[in-house]
């Protein structure tokens, strides 16, 4: 593995690092970041402004080809940018789904014409984009969808529900996959489509999560009209299509959120611990679990550079993304609760204006759980880790040569 930067990535790295100085601030106190100083209807129009810089500068789409706006670089460069971005405040977060999972996915299988339709206006954050796949029966087992389109001469009539769709009430289009066939096994009668969000019969309810947030949504689709040249893919092909985005999913969502280690260390300096003889940090048994995480933050760290390494090269990663998400959410809660549990009956207390670091753990401890099941369940990050890392055999599957509508169902 070389953990250094190349010529030309070093200099691409200066580049980015010069636009984001000149157009963006350093990464301030959390109650002083845009994403909570602003109102949502401010923070959405600078989010715009900002995006509209960023494919400008030729900071959108960097790995996508020329034609589509991009500047068709390797894929390393993405990661460079993302790591010089973290610094600084940055409104980028309502474009991550749309041009990190969604537009990708359309540059792969749409034609020119929807491809000329679509891509240029998302890269310059003129439209924003969902990912339309969980429904109440079908999360970690994506396959198993019910919504339904139905071919009617020159469009699909699509009929259903969708759930947990990031950022669906504040779209424009998203990516639905839905059953076209019941009559093959499930993976084999699955179609995609583009959906546009202000059509009749979409109907989008807000989620209120423990968080307090209501990023996630539940979506309705009633007797939704979809044209068939919004169809991305043959009809029967969208698990291969899906399989595209979850790709770029789960390398999304395998990054570090959160306090980690460095952050409780210097809080167990400042508090004193449970049985009341010296600070936190003195305790044997939080010094041991406090070595746990720094190994396994300091092996995850290893294999990002595996993953870096390989992109540099122009090679496609391993499983390293499945890795990372199931250490870092499960690492984040347990985090955020022994710091919880070791401010005693104070640990309630999660307004930013007295908790640590301004509620900071509370806040990864309420956001953990949900992130231990976006981009695919601890469960499911196993078995993949276990079947093409250690080669271990396939779990025993009882759907396999069967019709989707003849599975057991429990409705």
């Amino acid at each position: 593995m070389d953990f250094n930067d190349t010529p030309e990535e070093a200099k691409f790295r200066a580049e980015a690092r010069a636009f984001l100085e000149a157009n963006c601030k350093p990464k301030a106190a959390e109650r002083d970041r845009m994403s909570r100083s602003l109102k949502p209807v401010e923070y959405m129009k600078a989010a715009k402004a900002y995006q509209k810089k960023k494919a400008e500068a030729g900071f959108a789409g960097i790995t996508w080809a020329k034609e589509q706006g991009g500047r068709g670089l390797p894929p390393i460069f993405n990661v460079i940018f993302n790591q010089e971005e973290a610094k600084f405040d940055a409104p980028s977060g309502v474009f991550a789904i749309g041009l990190g999972m969604c537009v990708p996915t359309v540059i792969a299988f749409a034609d020119d014409a929807t491809k000329d339709r679509y891509v240029a206006k998302a890269l310059r954050g003129e439209e924003i984009w969902c990912q339309l796949f969980s429904e109440p029966g079908a999360g970690s087992d994506v396959a198993a969808s019910k919504t339904k389109a139905v071919r009617d001469g020159d469009d699909w009539i699509v009929n259903g529900q969708k759930v947990w769709t990031t950022g669906a009430h504040f779209s424009d289009f998203g990516i639905l996959l839905a059953r076209t066939n019941p009559d093959v096994e499930k993976h084999k009668g699955l179609t995609m489509f583009i959906v546009d969000m202000k059509s009749p019969g979409v109907e989008v309810r807000q989620i209120h999560q423990m968080s307090g947030g209501r990023d996630f949504n539940e979506v309705y689709f009633t007797d939704v009209r979809i044209p068939d040249k919004n169809r991305l893919g043959e009809p029967g092909q969208g698990w291969g299509v899906a399989l595209v985005t979850l790709m770029n999913e789960r390398l999304a969502v395998g990054g570090s959120y959160g306090p980690d280690y460095k952050e409780i260390f210097e809080f167990a300096r400042a508090i004193n611990a449970p049985t009341g003889e010296g600070p936190l940090i003195k305790d044997e048994a939080f010094r041991q679990r406090l070595a746990d995480w720094i190994v396994r933050a300091e092996g995850y760290k290893l294999a990002k550079f595996r993953t870096m390494t390989a992109l540099s090269k122009g090679q496609t990663p391993g499983p390293e993304s499945s890795i990372g998400k199931v250490i870092n959410a499960n690492q984040m809660m347990d985090i955020a609760n022994t710091a919880i549990e070791a401010q005693g009956h104070y640990g309630i207390i999660d307004d930013p204006e007295f908790a640590p670091l301004e509620g900071a753990f509370h806040q990864s401890y309420m956001f953990a759980p949900g992130l231990r099941i976006a981009g695919g369940t601890d469960e499911i990050l196993k078995n993949i880790i276990a079947e093409r890392v250690l080669g271990l055999p396939q779990d025993v599957r009882v759907d396999k040569g069967v019709p989707f509508k003849d599975l057991p169902t429990g409705r």
